[in-house]
């Protein structure tokens, strides 16, 4: 049964007022608890202030229902600690969480709780002192979970991706790392705070699949209330509906974004067969396994705990990941193909992207639910789109852009690659052509049209083939050139197929090849020679997403 939960922000000693409030709502809503994210007795040194706590412990305020609290800025009175310590409650239907605390109340809700400020060494030794270590906080991670995270001061990074703003005037409140690292271990639904002045809520952000859960995205709704004030507009009291039986998220809620705490890869030995094969978001290389024969069986594919292409895997390399959608989402290439003066002075990064649909699948036409097919197609020829509109716009019809795939039944996690090219070597046709010679000089299957329409979906009852769902192996490949004098992505663009049958031993880096010769490129061709620092990845993504932005749909939704 789904339980309806209030919480309130720092009520700062108004007992009298706030309890009142809630008792009449409560009343009306029949809530299973209530939460104080703040400070609940204050300063409490005035005579108002003492006349409101001194009638709380005697019973002539009551608390209508249960009600948690931990600690805020300010630490708890002797006479509120008396009564902690001697019957452990402040009264009754009023509990102290502790300043670094678990609970799980009787509708089976698990409420994590770090309350004061972080302070370096002991200095936080005293449990009712508003302060704690970073040793508390890493406590807290053994929790494994929460449903809900009580904190004072946010998460540092909680703003990332976020088009919230903070109203005007405001000091921004201040973010520690450790509570982070808690919200990003415990992945609760809801993580609760209190701020001096205003109210935020953020978008709900998702965390990554884990190895148990590699198809869940569970979601986070990061909420500071306001102070409790009479005469204030700013939101103090807050309530919401929290069913444990609802499963967390298959698909990304609209409006919803990544998780904005950048993930710390753990170290873990690599696969032997992924060291070159698999590697981090780099254009697939698996040839060693035609060079010579093996004397054991070839191991299993990796599942997606251990696919370099999957967010469940905890090596994966997040600081390369530009955008996430609801079904695919885009990175930049380990080791690309152009450098960052490639394309100057048009772009100032490679632009060698990968667009990854999170389904784990060797290839789009495995996927044997059409409705998720298709979805998952529609959104990789989204991301293919804005592209188009980014290269378009900065380069002023300068640069044009090809596609390739290489969808195999044997293969690990399908993926497309996005490279700009001039747009010259599109127009005078030497990009078909240099696939197409290519081609025979390996002697592959000629290029033919594709079988399906081949950059978007049949409309539903129509006769014509489905391109996400194109049969065979294959190795496909769209050529777009940008329309003269125009910033909105359109174009003309050709698509061919190279059929692979099972025969054909196929050079997975045969596009990279090819368009390493064709742009002068041939020193590059391998791109285990071109690894970058992880800070030179870091700018060339930052560089790339500060040029996406405005095209970016996963953005706005």
């Amino acid at each position: 049964m789904a339980s309806k939960i209030v919480v309130v922000g720092n009520v700062n000693c108004e007992l009298q007022d706030v309890f009142t409030k809630l008792a009449k709502l409560h009343l009306k809503q029949n809530f299973s608890f209530a939460i104080i994210a703040g400070d609940l007795f204050g300063e409490c040194t005035s005579e108002h202030e003492l006349q409101q706590m001194t009638a709380l412990l005697q019973g002539s305020i009551a608390v209508p229902l249960p009600t948690y609290f931990t600690l805020g800025s300010k630490a708890l009175p002797a006479r509120v600690i008396e009564q902690i310590e001697a019957n452990d409650e402040v009264c009754p239907n009023l509990y102290f969480l502790g300043k670094r605390g678990t609970l799980k109340t009787s509708e089976g809700i698990r409420i994590v709780a770090l309350g004061g400020s972080l302070v370096e060494g002991d200095a936080a030794g005293n449990k009712y002192h508003p302060s704690y270590t970073e040793s508390d906080a890493r406590t807290l991670k053994g929790a494994h979970s929460a449903d809900i995270l009580l904190t004072h001061q946010w998460p540092k990074g909680i703003r990332n991706g976020s088009k919230v703003a903070l109203p005007e005037d405001v000091t921004p409140p201040q973010e520690t790392q450790c509570i982070a690292d808690i919200c990003s271990a415990l992945k609760p639904r809801y993580h609760l705070s209190s701020t001096d002045g205003f109210f935020y809520e953020r978008e709900p952000f998702f965390h990554l699949p884990t190895q148990d859960e590699p198809d869940a995205k569970p979601l986070t709704r990061f909420i500071s209330l306001a102070p409790y004030s009479k005469t204030s507009k700013q939101k103090w009291m807050y309530a919401f509906t929290l069913d444990l039986k609802a499963p967390q998220p298959l698909t990304v809620p609209v409006g919803a974004t990544a998780t904005p705490f950048p993930s710390i890869p753990a170290k873990r030995k690599p696969l032997p067969d992924q060291n070159t094969s698999y590697s981090r978001f780099a254009p697939t290389d698996d040839n060693q396994y035609n060079q010579r024969p093996r004397k054991r069986a070839r191991a299993p594919p990796p599942g997606p705990d251990q696919c370099f292409f999957c967010l469940s895997n905890p090596n994966i390399a997040t600081h390369l990941i530009t955008s996430i959608g609801t079904e695919a989402y885009l990175t930049t290439a380990k080791g690309p193909l152009p450098t960052a003066k490639t394309f100057s002075p048009h772009l100032s990064f490679p632009g060698h992207m990968l667009i990854i649909p999170f389904n784990h699948t060797p290839a789009l036409n495995s996927i044997t639910d059409a409705p998720s097919r298709h979805a998952a197609w529609a959104e990789m020829q989204r991301y293919r789109t804005a592209l188009h509109s980014m290269i378009q716009h900065k380069s002023k019809g300068a640069l044009g852009a090809v596609t390739w795939e290489v969808s195999r039944s044997n293969g690990i996690h399908v993926h497309w690659q996005f490279l700009p090219v001039p747009a010259d070597l599109v127009s005078r046709g030497l990009v078909d052509a240099a696939f197409r010679v290519e081609a025979e000089n390996l002697k592959y299957p000629k290029f033919e049209k594709p079988a399906s329409r081949s950059s978007s979906l049949p409309e539903p009852d129509s006769d014509s083939p489905d391109p996400s769902a194109e049969s065979g192996d294959f190795f496909r490949l769209w050529i777009w050139a940008p329309e003269p004098d125009s910033e909105s992505g359109s174009g003309s663009e050709k698509t061919l197929l190279l059929p692979l049958p099972s025969d054909v031993r196929f050079d997975l880096q045969f596009g990279r090849r090819v368009m390493a010769k064709l742009m002068q490129l041939e020193k590059r061709i391998n791109w285990k020679d071109d690894i970058q620092s992880q800070e030179q990845e870091e700018a060339e993504a930052e560089a790339f997403k500060e040029a996406f932005k405005e095209f970016d749909f996963a953005l706005e939704e």
